[in-house]
């Protein structure tokens, strides 16, 4: 079906959409740009950025690869209405935990407490490869399920 608005219209139209695309590409392009300047100052850093969400007392993801020797920023996110812990280690360390009687976590950054709703970071760098465990020790958790599983090679 052929286009009935007079020439001078049409080509309005057209120059509209020209501007409307070329819009949309300089969008794009900075935000490529953002998103290429802001990956380039995470690798020149050497620091690596690992989220996760705690949700219904459990921790998303439970299974995580890290690298060996490079500063790892664990941002945790909490979405339950309950206070929890980040307890990464060995197991004599988790065994200490769970017969321990720390009340509060944040001065070793491998121990950390998450208030409820609340948003926690923490930055390690492990210098040993080989599997870890992370496990909230607070009363019941570990049981329900509160456990993941973190490799670092």
């Amino acid at each position: 079906m052929a286009d009935a608005r007079p020439p001078v219209a049409r080509q309005r139209g057209v120059n509209d959409a020209r501007r409307r695309l070329t819009v949309v590409a300089g969008v794009l392009a900075a935000l490529t740009l953002f998103v290429a300047v802001a990956a380039a100052s995470e690798l020149g850093s050497g620091q690596i950025t690992v989220d996760i969400r705690i949700h219904h007392s459990r921790y998303e993801p439970s299974v995580l690869t890290v690298p060996l020797g490079r500063p790892i920023r664990f941002v945790f996110h909490n979405e339950d209405p309950i206070e929890h812990e980040w307890i990464v280690g060995d197991a004599q360390v988790h065994e200490a935990h769970r017969t321990g009687t720390e009340q509060r976590h944040g001065e070793r950054p491998t121990e950390v407490s998450i208030p409820a709703l609340g948003t926690v970071t923490t930055i390690v760098t492990f210098p040993a490869s080989g599997p870890l465990l992370y496990i909230c020790h607070l009363p019941g958790h570990e049981a329900y399920g509160m456990a993941g599983t973190l490799t670092i090679r």
